[in-house]
């Protein structure tokens, strides 16, 4: 396994979200050889408190560009759908099927279906709905299905009902945090205007951009909790996990190919 490429897709709701829960892993899957791509299901044009519509779609797949850029993947793409207004019908189902096939898809992650956001459920959903048909031929007749099905994983959330986040896998990232906080920093729009305005620590943000990019990293420095603490600790040993300030976590769908513990391990970098 670990000589294979694989080819690894996030699927998240907003331009912002693969970078932030699979950014520091995706960098390390990069260094390995494999190929990422990340894809936005909404273009982000409502996620500001001054811009939006097109000016602001606009401004949010530039900054998606460049945080490709700076992690090193393959891919990044953004589709049409207005933000805050996602809806899991036929239409997005089949384009979420043919991204997944056009990928060749070997890893799929997204939300889980319980989140406070209806993109981030909606998203899941989608996800969901297209895990069983990218190998069914007559869905989709226009492109191949795929041979096999994707492994298809959640990223990790805070969110307790009706069920908590349970971690399958986690992923040591403290040697890569800078490059996570790289591509967070290529948000500007996000991490220093809309998402601080939100949580009204506006005036905490600094001006000078050094200062500000170690507020950054101070601001989304967050210890392991106890499920992906457990999940390190079985995959580092429980002296290295306590250890560990940064990581990522993923949790295995019930949807799609179902990897024993062992194949799991040997897909994910250390």
């Amino acid at each position: 396994m670990p000589d294979l490429q694989l080819r690894i897709l996030c699927i998240g709701a907003h331009p912002d979200d693969c970078e932030l829960q699979f950014g520091g892993t995706a960098a390390k899957f990069v260094a390995l050889g494999h190929a990422v791509k990340f894809v936005a299901v909404t273009n982000g044009d409502a996620g500001h408190q001054v811009l939006s519509g097109t000016e602001l779609a606009r401004l949010r797949a530039q900054e998606a560009e460049e945080a490709a850029r700076r992690l090193g993947i393959d891919a990044t793409e953004v589709l049409d759908h207005h933000d805050g207004q996602l809806v899991p019908n036929l239409e997005a189902r089949w384009e979420i099927v043919r991204e997944i096939r056009n990928w060749q898809a070997d890893l799929v992650l997204t939300h889980r279906p319980y989140d406070y956001h209806p993109d981030h459920r909606y998203t899941a959903q989608l996800v969901q709905d297209s895990a069983y048909l990218v190998v069914v031929p007559n869905i989709c007749p226009d492109l191949a299905p795929l041979r096999r099905n994707p492994v298809f994983l959640y990223l990790e959330d805070q969110f307790h009902r009706p069920v908590s986040f349970a971690a399958d896998i986690a992923v040591d990232i403290g040697d890569v945090w800078n490059r996570k906080m790289d591509a967070l920093d290529a948000h500007a729009s996000q991490f220093y205007d809309w998402l601080p305005w939100v949580d009204g620590v506006s005036d905490q943000v600094p001006q000078d951009p050094i200062a500000r990019r170690q507020w950054l990293s101070d601001n989304w420095s967050r210890p392991p909790c106890g499920p992906s603490r457990a999940a390190l600790a079985r995959r580092y040993g429980p002296d290295r996990a306590r250890e560990i300030q940064h990581a990522e976590a993923f949790e295995l769908c019930e949807y799609g190919r179902r990897p024993s513990p062992a194949e799991l391990e040997e897909m994910f970098p250390r």
